[in-house]
């Protein structure tokens, strides 16, 4: 009981350093609600993150993917690796990312055009 109690506490203090944003930044649903926007104004031409989110989109296919380079039916363990490799590589990149790509909608803002 005492270990469910424990490991219950642990889970939401982790759901809500998500949610709240590490170290004083953006949220995971803030980040989570820029990944549109930030596609469409790479699409438009306004931000520069057009190879970035290319090789998110190729991580993102990659683990996804039924074929892979390192096969986990034949080397469970390494197989299995790979794909835990890249699926860290996409967390940080979408994090960097999309804190990036919200400090840029900021200053974005802050122009006056005259």
């Amino acid at each position: 009981m005492a270990k469910t109690l424990k490991r219950t506490a642990a889970f939401t203090s982790l759901a809500k350093a998500l949610m709240a944003g590490a170290r004083g930044g953006p949220s995971l649903p803030t980040r989570i609600a820029a990944i549109p926007r930030m596609m469409k104004a790479t699409t438009k031409g306004q931000y520069d993150g057009g190879m970035r989110l290319a090789m998110m989109a190729a991580a993102t296919a990659y683990v996804l993917s039924p074929i892979d380079v390192v096969p986990e039916m034949f080397l469970f363990v390494f197989g299995l690796a790979d794909d835990a490799l890249m699926v860290a590589w996409l967390a940080g990149a979408v994090l960097a990312e999309t804190e990036r790509f919200l400090e840029w909608e900021r200053a974005r803002d802050r122009v006056v055009v005259v």
